[in-house]
Protein backbone atom coordinates (compact mmCIF):
# COMPACT_ATOMS: atom_id res chain seq x y z
CA UNK A 1 0.00 0.00 0.00
CA UNK A 2 1.23 3.65 -0.99
CA UNK A 3 1.75 5.35 2.25
CA UNK A 4 1.65 8.73 0.39
CA UNK A 5 -1.55 8.28 -0.91
CA UNK A 6 -4.07 10.67 -0.16
CA UNK A 7 -6.47 9.19 2.32
CA UNK A 8 -9.97 11.00 1.54
CA UNK A 9 -13.56 11.45 3.42
CA UNK A 10 -16.13 12.90 1.23
CA UNK A 11 -19.37 15.13 2.43
CA UNK A 12 -21.95 16.62 0.36
CA UNK A 13 -24.70 19.03 1.48
CA UNK A 14 -26.68 17.41 -0.94
CA UNK A 15 -29.63 19.56 -0.97
CA UNK A 16 -27.40 22.22 -1.26
CA UNK A 17 -25.58 20.58 -4.68
CA UNK A 18 -28.87 20.05 -5.98
CA UNK A 19 -30.49 22.82 -5.88
CA UNK A 20 -27.73 24.62 -6.74
CA UNK A 21 -27.36 23.07 -9.71
CA UNK A 22 -31.24 23.22 -10.81
CA UNK A 23 -31.47 26.89 -9.86
CA UNK A 24 -27.92 28.05 -11.62
CA UNK A 25 -27.49 25.83 -14.44
CA UNK A 26 -29.93 25.81 -16.09
CA UNK A 27 -32.17 23.35 -14.29
CA UNK A 28 -29.30 20.98 -14.47
CA UNK A 29 -29.35 17.64 -12.65
CA UNK A 30 -26.47 17.24 -9.94
CA UNK A 31 -23.96 14.79 -11.49
CA UNK A 32 -21.92 13.15 -8.69
CA UNK A 33 -19.35 11.82 -11.70
CA UNK A 34 -17.01 14.14 -12.87
CA UNK A 35 -16.66 15.19 -8.56
CA UNK A 36 -15.65 11.25 -8.13
CA UNK A 37 -13.21 11.33 -10.66
CA UNK A 38 -11.53 14.91 -9.96
CA UNK A 39 -11.67 13.15 -6.33
CA UNK A 40 -9.54 10.07 -7.83
CA UNK A 41 -6.93 11.89 -8.95
CA UNK A 42 -6.42 13.50 -5.73
CA UNK A 43 -6.59 10.17 -3.96
CA UNK A 44 -8.19 7.27 -2.41
CA UNK A 45 -11.63 8.17 -1.03
CA UNK A 46 -12.57 5.75 2.03
CA UNK A 47 -15.82 7.66 3.17
CA UNK A 48 -18.30 8.32 0.54
CA UNK A 49 -21.36 10.34 2.49
CA UNK A 50 -24.46 12.67 1.70
CA UNK A 51 -26.83 14.29 3.58
CA UNK A 52 -30.31 15.40 2.63
CA UNK A 53 -34.10 14.16 3.32
CA UNK A 54 -34.01 11.93 0.23
CA UNK A 55 -37.86 11.33 -0.04
CA UNK A 56 -36.94 14.95 -2.24
CA UNK A 57 -34.27 13.23 -4.35
CA UNK A 58 -35.29 9.76 -5.43
CA UNK A 59 -33.36 9.72 -8.69
CA UNK A 60 -30.81 11.32 -7.42
CA UNK A 61 -30.48 8.25 -4.21
CA UNK A 62 -30.25 5.71 -6.87
CA UNK A 63 -27.80 7.31 -8.77
CA UNK A 64 -25.27 7.89 -5.57
CA UNK A 65 -26.04 4.78 -4.68
CA UNK A 66 -24.50 3.30 -7.99
CA UNK A 67 -21.21 5.58 -6.57
CA UNK A 68 -21.18 3.26 -3.62
CA UNK A 69 -21.94 6.82 -1.34
CA UNK A 70 -23.74 6.48 1.85
CA UNK A 71 -27.08 8.07 2.17
CA UNK A 72 -27.69 9.64 5.60
CA UNK A 73 -31.32 10.55 6.50
CA UNK A 74 -32.17 14.13 7.41
CA UNK A 75 -35.96 13.52 7.90
CA UNK A 76 -38.82 16.48 7.31
CA UNK A 77 -39.83 17.15 11.05
CA UNK A 78 -42.80 19.67 11.91
CA UNK A 79 -41.93 22.68 13.54
CA UNK A 80 -38.04 21.27 12.45
CA UNK A 81 -35.24 23.68 10.56
CA UNK A 82 -34.29 20.88 8.00
CA UNK A 83 -31.74 22.48 6.67
CA UNK A 84 -29.74 23.37 10.05
CA UNK A 85 -30.30 19.26 10.97
CA UNK A 86 -28.67 18.39 7.90
CA UNK A 87 -25.51 20.97 8.69
CA UNK A 88 -25.08 20.04 12.17
CA UNK A 89 -25.25 16.19 11.38
CA UNK A 90 -22.55 16.53 8.85
CA UNK A 91 -20.10 18.68 10.96
CA UNK A 92 -20.45 16.10 13.71
CA UNK A 93 -19.59 13.36 11.64
CA UNK A 94 -17.10 14.83 10.16
CA UNK A 95 -15.01 15.67 13.05
CA UNK A 96 -15.57 12.24 14.81
CA UNK A 97 -13.86 10.76 11.93
CA UNK A 98 -11.26 13.53 11.93
CA UNK A 99 -10.71 12.49 15.40
CA UNK A 100 -11.39 8.50 15.42
CA UNK A 101 -9.30 7.92 11.95
CA UNK A 102 -6.15 8.96 11.71
CA UNK A 103 -5.12 7.67 8.28
CA UNK A 104 -7.64 10.42 6.69
CA UNK A 105 -5.54 13.04 5.60
CA UNK A 106 -8.06 14.98 3.33
CA UNK A 107 -11.72 16.00 3.95
CA UNK A 108 -13.93 17.30 1.33
CA UNK A 109 -16.98 19.48 1.75
CA UNK A 110 -19.19 19.37 -1.17
CA UNK A 111 -21.57 22.65 -0.53
CA UNK A 112 -21.59 26.27 -1.08
CA UNK A 113 -22.90 26.95 2.52
CA UNK A 114 -20.74 29.36 4.54
CA UNK A 115 -21.99 28.08 7.66
CA UNK A 116 -19.36 25.26 7.17
CA UNK A 117 -16.69 28.00 6.93
CA UNK A 118 -15.81 27.08 10.73
CA UNK A 119 -16.00 23.40 10.25
CA UNK A 120 -13.44 23.95 7.46
CA UNK A 121 -10.90 25.89 10.00
CA UNK A 122 -11.38 23.56 12.70
CA UNK A 123 -10.05 20.71 10.18
CA UNK A 124 -7.25 22.52 9.41
CA UNK A 125 -6.20 23.32 12.63
CA UNK A 126 -6.45 19.65 13.28
CA UNK A 127 -3.32 19.15 10.20
CA UNK A 128 -6.33 18.13 7.48
CA UNK A 129 -6.25 19.32 4.15
CA UNK A 130 -9.70 20.18 3.45
CA UNK A 131 -11.28 20.63 -0.17
CA UNK A 132 -14.12 22.13 -0.81
CA UNK A 133 -16.64 21.75 -3.96
CA UNK A 134 -19.37 24.12 -4.64
CA UNK A 135 -22.01 25.73 -7.39
CA UNK A 136 -19.71 28.86 -8.49
CA UNK A 137 -23.15 30.77 -8.47
CA UNK A 138 -24.68 29.70 -5.22
CA UNK A 139 -21.38 29.55 -3.36
CA UNK A 140 -20.80 32.22 -0.99
CA UNK A 141 -17.39 34.20 -1.21
CA UNK A 142 -16.14 33.24 2.27
CA UNK A 143 -15.57 29.57 1.81
CA UNK A 144 -13.22 29.00 -0.83
CA UNK A 145 -10.51 31.08 0.70
CA UNK A 146 -10.86 28.83 3.93
CA UNK A 147 -10.34 25.93 1.71
CA UNK A 148 -6.72 24.09 0.58
CA UNK A 149 -8.31 23.85 -2.82
CA UNK A 150 -12.03 24.99 -4.06
CA UNK A 151 -13.24 23.18 -7.20
CA UNK A 152 -16.30 25.14 -8.81
CA UNK A 153 -18.52 22.15 -10.17
CA UNK A 154 -19.16 23.92 -13.20
CA UNK A 155 -15.29 23.82 -14.30
CA UNK A 156 -14.98 19.97 -13.53
CA UNK A 157 -14.39 17.43 -16.65
CA UNK A 158 -16.96 15.86 -17.66
CA UNK A 159 -19.49 18.36 -16.50
CA UNK A 160 -21.35 19.13 -19.59
CA UNK A 161 -20.32 22.01 -21.92
CA UNK A 162 -24.14 23.74 -22.04
CA UNK A 163 -23.92 23.74 -17.62
CA UNK A 164 -20.51 25.76 -18.07
CA UNK A 165 -22.14 28.31 -20.54
CA UNK A 166 -24.71 28.84 -18.58
CA UNK A 167 -23.32 29.31 -15.29
CA UNK A 168 -20.54 31.96 -16.89
CA UNK A 169 -24.08 34.11 -17.82
CA UNK A 170 -25.08 34.10 -13.76
CA UNK A 171 -24.73 37.07 -12.01
CA UNK A 172 -21.90 36.28 -9.18
CA UNK A 173 -22.44 38.33 -6.17
CA UNK A 174 -21.43 35.67 -3.73
CA UNK A 175 -18.63 34.21 -5.39
CA UNK A 176 -16.88 37.87 -6.06
CA UNK A 177 -14.56 36.42 -8.59
CA UNK A 178 -14.51 37.97 -12.12
CA UNK A 179 -13.61 36.31 -15.24
CA UNK A 180 -9.69 35.63 -15.34
CA UNK A 181 -7.30 37.30 -17.54
CA UNK A 182 -4.20 35.43 -19.23
CA UNK A 183 -2.39 38.64 -18.05
CA UNK A 184 -3.45 38.44 -15.11
CA UNK A 185 -2.37 35.02 -14.61
CA UNK A 186 1.28 36.59 -15.79
CA UNK A 187 0.89 38.90 -13.56
CA UNK A 188 0.49 36.39 -10.30
CA UNK A 189 3.11 33.47 -11.83
CA UNK A 190 5.91 36.16 -11.82
CA UNK A 191 4.76 37.57 -8.42
CA UNK A 192 4.51 34.12 -6.66
CA UNK A 193 7.68 33.09 -8.47
CA UNK A 194 9.63 36.32 -6.99
CA UNK A 195 8.22 35.62 -3.67
CA UNK A 196 9.59 31.72 -3.56
CA UNK A 197 12.74 32.85 -4.80
CA UNK A 198 13.25 35.69 -1.82
CA UNK A 199 11.97 33.58 0.32
CA UNK A 200 15.30 31.42 -0.19
CA UNK A 201 13.53 28.55 -2.79
CA UNK A 202 17.02 27.59 -4.35
CA UNK A 203 14.77 25.38 -6.95
CA UNK A 204 10.84 26.13 -7.49
CA UNK A 205 9.59 23.09 -9.13
CA UNK A 206 6.31 23.11 -10.96
CA UNK A 207 4.27 21.19 -8.78
CA UNK A 208 5.76 23.47 -5.29
CA UNK A 209 4.34 26.48 -7.42
CA UNK A 210 1.13 25.53 -8.57
CA UNK A 211 0.73 24.16 -4.30
CA UNK A 212 1.72 27.97 -3.56
CA UNK A 213 -0.86 29.04 -6.46
CA UNK A 214 -3.40 27.27 -4.59
CA UNK A 215 -2.50 28.82 -1.43
CA UNK A 216 -2.38 32.35 -2.66
CA UNK A 217 -6.40 31.49 -4.34
CA UNK A 218 -7.86 28.30 -3.52
CA UNK A 219 -10.11 28.34 -6.42
CA UNK A 220 -7.16 28.72 -8.89
CA UNK A 221 -7.54 25.89 -12.15
CA UNK A 222 -6.02 26.18 -15.04
CA UNK A 223 -8.78 24.76 -17.14
CA UNK A 224 -10.26 28.16 -16.30
CA UNK A 225 -7.20 29.01 -18.77
CA UNK A 226 -8.13 26.65 -21.23
CA UNK A 227 -5.63 24.11 -20.52
CA UNK A 228 -5.93 20.78 -19.90
CA UNK A 229 -3.16 20.36 -17.09
CA UNK A 230 -0.53 22.79 -15.40
CA UNK A 231 2.14 21.47 -17.41
CA UNK A 232 0.63 22.72 -20.65
CA UNK A 233 -0.25 26.02 -18.93
CA UNK A 234 3.76 26.36 -17.70
CA UNK A 235 5.00 25.35 -21.32
CA UNK A 236 2.03 28.20 -22.79
CA UNK A 237 4.09 31.02 -20.52
CA UNK A 238 7.31 29.84 -21.30
CA UNK A 239 6.34 30.45 -25.10
CA UNK A 240 5.12 33.95 -24.31
CA UNK A 241 9.20 34.43 -22.48
CA UNK A 242 6.97 34.75 -19.22
CA UNK A 243 9.16 32.54 -17.48
CA UNK A 244 12.03 29.24 -18.26
CA UNK A 245 11.36 25.28 -17.76
CA UNK A 246 14.07 23.37 -17.60
CA UNK A 247 14.00 19.08 -16.27
CA UNK A 248 13.54 18.62 -12.89
CA UNK A 249 13.08 15.07 -10.88
CA UNK A 250 10.92 12.71 -11.85
CA UNK A 251 9.34 14.68 -14.73
CA UNK A 252 8.83 18.19 -12.59
CA UNK A 253 9.70 20.70 -14.19
CA UNK A 254 12.20 23.18 -12.41
CA UNK A 255 10.74 26.91 -13.01
CA UNK A 256 13.20 30.02 -13.25
CA UNK A 257 12.93 33.76 -14.34
CA UNK A 258 14.14 34.36 -18.85
CA UNK A 259 17.50 35.08 -18.53
CA UNK A 260 17.02 37.84 -20.58
CA UNK A 261 13.48 38.06 -21.99
CA UNK A 262 12.81 39.53 -25.10
CA UNK A 263 9.28 41.00 -23.43
CA UNK A 264 11.97 42.23 -20.23
CA UNK A 265 14.12 43.74 -22.55
CA UNK A 266 10.95 46.36 -23.81
CA UNK A 267 10.36 46.99 -20.58
CA UNK A 268 13.32 48.89 -19.46
CA UNK A 269 13.42 50.68 -22.76
CA UNK A 270 9.92 51.87 -22.23
CA UNK A 271 12.03 53.09 -18.67
CA UNK A 272 14.65 54.71 -20.72
CA UNK A 273 12.02 56.35 -22.87
CA UNK A 274 9.75 57.85 -20.47
CA UNK A 275 12.41 59.32 -18.79
CA UNK A 276 14.46 60.64 -21.85
CA UNK A 277 14.56 64.03 -22.45
CA UNK A 278 12.94 64.89 -19.01
CA UNK A 279 12.89 69.01 -17.92
CA UNK A 280 15.32 69.20 -15.40
CA UNK A 281 16.66 65.88 -16.76
CA UNK A 282 15.28 63.60 -14.18
CA UNK A 283 11.64 61.92 -13.51
CA UNK A 284 10.22 61.37 -9.76
CA UNK A 285 10.01 58.28 -9.29
CA UNK A 286 6.45 57.87 -7.81
CA UNK A 287 5.04 59.48 -11.05
CA UNK A 288 6.99 57.02 -13.28
CA UNK A 289 4.93 54.54 -13.21
CA UNK A 290 1.77 56.13 -14.64
CA UNK A 291 4.11 57.70 -17.67
CA UNK A 292 4.87 54.20 -18.53
CA UNK A 293 0.88 53.40 -18.81
CA UNK A 294 0.23 56.23 -20.86
CA UNK A 295 3.08 54.78 -23.24
CA UNK A 296 1.89 51.05 -22.44
CA UNK A 297 -1.43 50.66 -20.66
CA UNK A 298 -0.84 46.92 -20.12
CA UNK A 299 2.50 47.40 -18.16
CA UNK A 300 3.21 45.84 -14.78
CA UNK A 301 6.53 45.33 -13.16
CA UNK A 302 4.86 42.52 -11.71
CA UNK A 303 4.85 40.65 -15.05
CA UNK A 304 8.28 40.14 -14.98
CA UNK A 305 8.45 39.45 -11.21
CA UNK A 306 9.36 42.66 -9.22
CA UNK A 307 7.57 42.92 -6.17
CA UNK A 308 7.60 46.70 -6.63
CA UNK A 309 8.28 49.29 -9.06
CA UNK A 310 10.99 50.22 -7.15
CA UNK A 311 12.71 47.30 -7.33
CA UNK A 312 12.30 47.32 -11.08
CA UNK A 313 13.92 50.97 -11.26
CA UNK A 314 17.04 49.62 -9.02
CA UNK A 315 17.39 46.43 -11.43
CA UNK A 316 17.36 49.41 -14.39
CA UNK A 317 20.17 51.17 -12.39
CA UNK A 318 22.19 47.80 -12.16
CA UNK A 319 21.57 47.08 -15.98
CA UNK A 320 22.93 50.46 -16.01
CA UNK A 321 19.96 51.61 -18.12
CA UNK A 322 18.82 54.35 -15.75
CA UNK A 323 20.60 56.34 -13.14
CA UNK A 324 18.67 56.06 -9.67
CA UNK A 325 19.61 58.54 -7.21
CA UNK A 326 17.68 59.64 -3.48
CA UNK A 327 16.64 63.30 -2.98
CA UNK A 328 16.45 64.47 0.48
CA UNK A 329 14.60 67.20 -1.00
CA UNK A 330 11.98 65.72 -3.07
CA UNK A 331 11.91 62.84 -0.63
CA UNK A 332 11.93 60.61 -3.44
CA UNK A 333 13.55 58.54 -5.74
CA UNK A 334 14.88 60.78 -9.24
CA UNK A 335 15.21 58.39 -12.16
CA UNK A 336 17.60 60.11 -15.07
CA UNK A 337 18.82 58.47 -18.41
CA UNK A 338 22.28 57.41 -18.38
CA UNK A 339 24.38 59.64 -20.43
Amino acid sequence: MDTEEERIGLFLDYENLAIGAREDLNGATFDFTPVADALAERGRVVVRRAYADWTLFEDDRKRLTRHHVELIEIPQRMGAVRKNAADIKLAVDAMELAFERDYVTTFVICTGDSDFTPLVHKLRELNKRVIGVGIRASTSALLPPACDEFLFYESLEGVEASQRRSATEVVEPDAGSSTPTMADLSKQIGRTLSGLKRSGEGTVLGSHLKRTLLRKDPTFSEADYGFRAFGELLRHLESQGVIALSKGANGDPQVEFPSRSSLEDEAFRLLVDAVAGAKGGHVVLSGLKNELRKRNPGFSEKKFGFSSFLQFAKAGANRGVVDLVWSDERDDYLVSAVE
